[in-house]
């Protein structure tokens, strides 16, 4: 479970929910902080790190958006116990990125960084999971700035602050570190089939010592 289904747009049943969770109609806005102005001339994607070739690799927002669009329809599961089903979601696969800037072999993990120094750690398993996208666009129409125009990371096998809003790019690592949320008692996984909510349920393994 916890893969995304196709089914029509906004089309549910209980069953598809995981634990905890409620169907939701419409589209919460939800985040910490301000909606950072977007300036086109300022921006860019910058991927570093432990990358294969110890170089760092940057996009402007031209050159982000010209990089190959894929749709994927997948839910989106908030930690606050609402889901959203069926959205359909386009932008740049995970897995492009990875392409373009292959990781060094013992990369176990990305920080994905977004504005504000808001990050978000992901194993690179699911990092580079089939349906992983930096949205650009929701239901064929770009993301409003409200909910995270340029560009937004969806995960939809984990719950949705996994996915940063307004990124600006991702970090490869040798070693796991824990992101904003999850410093302050987020679950480091955040399954939500498991429902791995927060910090004090983890098991060994699951994530840094805090």
């Amino acid at each position: 479970m916890g893969h995304p289904v196709e089914r029509e747009s906004g089309e549910a049943a209980a069953s598809e929910l995981p634990p905890g969770q409620r169907l939701q109609r419409g589209w919460p806005v939800t985040h910490y902080g301000p909606v950072p102005k977007f300036r086109p001339e300022r921006w860019e994607f910058r991927v570093f790190g432990a990358t294969a070739d110890g170089d760092k690799r940057c996009w402007n927002h031209e050159e982000f958006t010209a990089l190959p669009y894929a749709t994927v329809l997948a839910d989106l599961h908030c930690v606050t116990k609402f889901s959203m089903l069926g959205a359909e979601w386009g932008g740049v696969p995970a897995r492009t990125i990875l392409e373009a800037v292959p990781p060094a072999a013992d990369v176990t993990h990305v920080m994905v960084w977004a504005e504000y120094g808001f990050s978000s750690n992901l194993r690179l398993s699911d990092f580079a999971a089939e349906h992983t996208l930096f949205a650009t666009h929701k239901d064929g129409e770009l993301l409003t700035a409200e909910h995270g125009f340029p560009v937004r990371l969806v995960v939809p096998h984990l719950y949705a602050w996994k996915g940063p809003k307004w990124v600006r790019g991702v970090e490869y690592m040798t070693a796991d570190r824990r992101g904003f949320w999850e410093e302050r008692g987020y679950h480091n996984v955040g399954d939500p089939w498991k429902e791995q909510r927060y910090s004090y349920q983890e098991q060994p393994g699951e994530g840094p010592e805090l």
